[in-house]
């Protein structure tokens, strides 16, 4: 296990010390930040945080920042970010596994655990696989079966989920700059893009061994983790077993600034009736991305994770 440089995040308020360690996985290295509360606390409590199918560790600042005290811990998950190098299968029980990992090596028994998107799914997957692990779970925009037909090809259930957000995976760019004006044209960021947004789209980028650059997350991962999340069996099966307070919390929007959303009213309702241990909320406001990448959307995310901790 190495530890990176430590860096300081949340601006003038100074809420946490930065620093990423690898831990060792099944076929390499996994990436983990975390951020430490300053000024230190010696029984800070812990929150476990895990991102979506193409985004990385840099999706959370918003929500530590707003989470005083606590030590906050998110891996880049294999396939992404600086876990991009991972060899061997993702799917969900892989994650599972790979964050039991970083929680042994900070020696962290058992925690809270907040999923945004894909990570919600390893989320309810992770309770199911290693219940000793997990106190509460918070779900945001994800996490029960999405409404997706039946009979769809891997290349088809990627394109009608992700859509765009796919496409980029086989983008290349000259440089970050580039990739930067790419994602100032999505929709999804028009009134709400920030320095700490330019600097998770940078972190995004490797090296394409051919003088270009390219989006970390490779498609052949996000294909393997868009089937079993949507067509496998971990999913279901830790949905049935589910006995974790869980609360989700869904947005009127999606991926592309459209309605309703991941979760249209109708098939969620099915959805939570079919799982009644999970507590929904309806955020207000946000889209699928702004609901942790923006600050308002991340102050939503912790006021329910600060709730949580304190009933842990």
């Amino acid at each position: 296990m190495t530890t990176d440089a430590t860096q300081v995040t949340g601006g003038p308020r100074l809420t946490h010390t930065y620093r990423t360690i690898d831990v060792p996985v099944e076929g390499g290295d996994l990436r983990v930040a975390v951020w430490d509360p300053e000024p230190a606390i010696a029984d800070a409590a812990d929150v476990l945080l895990i991102h979506g199918v193409t985004s990385s560790h840099l999706a959370w600042p918003f929500v530590v920042d707003r989470l005083p005290g606590v030590r906050a811990i998110a891996p880049d998950l294999r396939g992404r970010g600086g876990s991009n190098d991972l060899a061997g299968p993702a799917g969900m029980a892989a994650h599972a596994a790979d964050v039991a990992a970083a929680l042994d090596a900070l020696g962290i028994e058992k925690t809270v655990v907040v999923g945004h998107s894909m990570g919600a799914f390893v989320a309810v997957v992770f309770a199911h696989l290693h219940r000793e692990r997990v106190s509460r779970l918070v779900l945001v925009d994800g996490g029960l079966p999405l409404d997706i037909p039946a009979g769809l090809s891997t290349d088809e259930l990627v394109a009608g989920i992700l859509g765009p957000t796919a496409a980029r995976l086989s983008m290349r760019f000259a440089d970050p700059g580039e990739y930067l004006e790419f994602w100032r044209r999505h929709p999804a960021f028009q009134s709400d893009w920030t320095p700490e947004l330019e600097r998770y789209l940078a972190y995004d980028l490797v090296d394409d061994g051919e003088g270009a650059l390219r989006p970390a997350t490779s498609y052949a991962t996000t294909a393997d983790d868009t089937l079993d999340m949507n067509a496998g069996t971990a999913l279901p099966e830790a949905l049935a077993g589910l006995r974790h307070p869980a609360r989700m919390l869904t947005v009127p929007r999606g991926l592309q600034d459209e309605p309703p959303g991941l979760y249209a009213p109708e098939h969620l309702e099915r959805m939570l009736s079919a799982t009644a241990s999970v507590v929904h909320e309806r955020v207000d406001g946000f889209n699928h991305y702004t609901i942790v990448l923006s600050p308002l959307g991340g102050e939503a995310v912790a006021a329910v994770v600060r709730e949580e901790l304190a009933r842990a």
